[in-house]
């Protein structure tokens, strides 16, 4: 038997998933005009640009109709808010790209931590460098780089799923730094019925395997999403204090563009940095 809230879940999943064909259709147009606009413009595009959404652009539910969507409906345009965060730090985002990923150089036997300086607060958060070795060094080099400082998380999803999703350059849900990093801890014990536990941080993906870049979510609050997404960290309790507080302003609507929800809040990364110890 079916009850009302596994039947409101079911129905909010399909109309997700119509929304997202929807928007990845767009995207894919868009990326053929500006092919063909680059070429007769001579010029010269570095890297690849992969589509991404909260990591979570395909699923299993996805498997019955086509190829895989995500498992959350569009986040619901909340009533705004006032801005809880402050103005973002002087700077500018950097225009990075590599053609392979970063060879693994961490010390999968320490500790790391990774302390994103945002205009909202501090979220720090503990990294699974054992059960996510590419992941952790991967992010370990982009911080280095200074590659997520001054961007902006571009999504929030106030329903269906909660997760803030940054680390695009772009702050259009498309950006990355031009290589992917294979999927791992799939199997992590904190991924129990399908569902990502609040503090999680994970990657976000094209829906295909293999797929993840830079963009990664934050989950404030129990997710149901199926195990394909690599959780790389633990948010920790001063985070989580910094990550509700953003999510309680709410989201905007859709931008007819992207497809993305943008948070009310002015979340900007002004630093990014991961720690050894």
């Amino acid at each position: 038997m079916v009850s009302q809230e596994q039947r409101r879940r079911q129905l909010a999943r399909e109309k997700f998933l119509r929304q997202q064909q929807r928007r990845t259709s767009a995207r894919r147009k868009a990326r053929m005009r500006n092919s063909v606009i680059a070429s007769v413009l001579g010029v010269v595009v570095i890297g690849s640009v992969a589509l991404y959404t909260t990591g979570v652009l395909k699923n299993d539910d996805d498997k019955k109709t086509s190829a895989g969507a995500d498992v959350s409906p569009s986040a619901s345009p909340s009533s705004k808010a006032p801005d809880p965060c402050g103005k973002p730090a002087a700077g500018s985002v950097k225009k990075l790209s590599w053609k392979k990923e970063p060879a693994v150089t961490i010390d999968t036997s320490a500790k790391y931590t990774m302390k994103l300086a945002t205009t909202c607060g501090d979220i720090d958060m503990s990294l699974k460098a054992s059960a996510a070795p590419h992941t952790v060094n991967s992010f370990a080099f982009l911080a280095g780089k200074g590659y997520f400082d001054h961007t902006k998380c571009h999504r929030l999803t106030p329903e269906g799923i909660f997760v803030l999703q940054c680390g695009d350059p772009t702050a259009t849900g498309s950006g990355g730094p031009g290589y992917t990093i294979p999927d791992e801890n799939l199997k992590d014990k904190s991924l129990k019925g399908n569902t990502y536990p609040a503090g999680t941080v994970a990657m976000a993906n094209t829906g295909q395997k293999h797929t993840g870049g830079s963009q990664f979510f934050l989950v404030y609050k129990d997710s149901p999403l199926p195990p394909s997404y690599t959780p790389f960290g633990t948010i920790t309790e001063s985070g989580m204090k910094v990550l509700k507080k953003i999510a309680q302003a709410g989201a905007q609507a859709a931008d007819p563009t992207t497809g993305n929800t943008a948070p009310n809040a002015t979340v900007v990364i002004d630093k990014a940095t991961v720690t050894k110890s």
